[in-house]
């Protein structure tokens, strides 16, 4: 059964959005668990917007690049804040 499950969640699609504070910009993405969030940075290059020195949010804590969109937990309509760096 854990296999099947596991089998199954590789075609698991979510519709989560990114919410660009600096331009006030709401973007969906479709996105995999399996998803780092680098690859929704990489997304994100193909729809125009750079995102390479900003920092993701969810939840109110900081996200790395090597996390995957099941270890952060997200779900189906969640919304990614977007935000540029302090530096």
């Amino acid at each position: 059964m854990e296999g099947l499950r596991r089998g199954l969640s590789r075609w698991k699609r979510y519709h989560i959005k990114v919410h660009l504070a600096d331009e006030a910009l709401l973007l969906p993405l479709t996105v995999r668990p399996r998803d780092t969030l680098s690859d929704l940075r990489a997304q994100l290059v193909g729809q125009g917007v750079c995102s390479w020195k900003r920092t993701f949010y969810y939840n109110a804590r900081r996200l790395d690049d090597h996390q995957t969109v099941r270890d952060v937990r997200l779900q189906d309509g969640s919304v990614l804040l977007l935000v540029s760096d302090p530096r």
